[in-house]
């Protein structure tokens, strides 16, 4: 039987002040956690995962002259799929270490949080970087899916930009078109969007690690999401940004201003104010509607300020978005991921 791993006496002790109170506790290992927040969800198409149509090819008809015919012709379509990750974990805490901290509420509550700031922080590394290759029970994340600058290689490559680190001390800046038809998160056929958590009470029991069970306080957390790249065109990644001081803190730094310019033009539309491209000839284009938003990590960010104000850069900006003020470029949000890596390796 598993034993897991539960609070003790001396945890208890730890978040008791001199009063015999339960202490105000820092939460020193919070981040930014945004991607969570801005991904649209919808219902995926299956229990464990997600199929999507797109189109491959379309006809483009034929020059006729006088009798003379035409010959018919077809679009093709082709299916992808993307599996969901079902992330969960275990609270417990033994009822008599609870009841004796004097507040049992307050104590699994100072634990259960926790829990959900560091799942938050796994779902989001997972949307960046999840590899189903090397963890199969999570789900693809974006990094290597947007993994190649080689044309011959993949596809999606025209829309991720080289900025030249070699090594592996590298960084990434990311600009996703959210849409229920381009890029968006799913969930489950049938079940929840978003974390879900269950008070189970003292009715599932703990056990030591002889096997002897004794009364415990669980709560129960899962989170089962998937990324569905429906529309690769509508995300665009500047890889290989050198962090180091051979790179953006370098004399030669890769200009993150132009990078940014050419990025958004890569997607098929994306407004007046940025690419100027505000349709295209598909008629369902766009709908229901896209929402452009750049991520990057803070040291991305730093040099990212450090540039525009050596240049004096004006398409940086700070517009009021629902009472907050909010950087933009172009008037897209930029906003800071901490689970973006500065140790990236280089992609070829």
């Amino acid at each position: 039987m598993s034993t897991g791993s539960f609070l003790t006496l001396s945890d208890l002790t730890s978040r008791t002040d001199s009063m015999g109170k339960q202490a105000y506790i820092a939460e020193m290992l919070s981040q930014s956690i945004v991607v969570t927040d801005d991904l649209p969800l919808i219902e995926c198409s299956e229990i464990g995962g997600h199929e999507f149509v797109v189109r491959t090819s379309i006809p483009a008809g034929s020059w006729r002259q006088y009798n003379m015919g035409v010959g018919y012709s077809k679009s093709t379509t082709g299916k992808s799929r993307v599996g969901v990750g079902s992330l969960e974990g275990y609270s417990q805490v033994d009822r008599m270490l609870a009841e004796d901290s004097g507040n049992i509420a307050q104590f699994r509550e100072n634990e259960d949080v926790a829990f959900i700031e560091g799942m938050g922080q796994t779902m989001e590394q997972t949307i960046w970087y999840g590899n189903t290759t090397q963890t199969p029970a999570e789900f693809m994340g974006l990094s290597p899916f947007y993994n190649s600058v080689n044309q011959a290689s993949a596809q999606n490559s025209v829309n991720v930009l080289d900025a030249g680190g070699t090594g592996s001390s590298n960084a990434s800046l990311w600009l996703i078109c959210w849409g229920e038809r381009t890029i968006c998160g799913g969930f489950p056929r049938g079940s929840k969007a978003g974390l879900t958590m269950e008070d189970k009470g003292d009715t599932v029991p703990g056990y030591d690690s002889l096997g002897n069970r004794f009364e415990a306080y669980t709560s129960w957390f899962r989170h089962q999401m998937t990324v569905i790249p429906q529309d690769w065109r509508f995300g665009a990644r500047i890889a290989n940004i050198d962090v180091t001081a051979a790179g953006l803190a370098g004399p030669n730094a890769y200009d993150l201003e132009a990078g940014m310019a050419e990025m958004v033009l890569l997607p098929p539309y994306l407004g007046k104010n940025t690419s100027g491209i505000t349709k295209t000839d598909a008629p369902n284009d766009p709908a229901p509607g896209i929402r452009p938003v750049m991520y990057c990590n803070r040291t991305v960010r730093h040099w990212m300020d450090v540039q525009g104000m050596r240049n004096r850069n004006v398409l940086l900006t700070i517009n009021d978005v629902a009472g907050k003020p909010q950087d933009t470029f172009r008037g897209i949000p930029i906003k800071i991921s901490d689970q973006l890596l500065t140790s990236e390796s280089r992609v070829v």
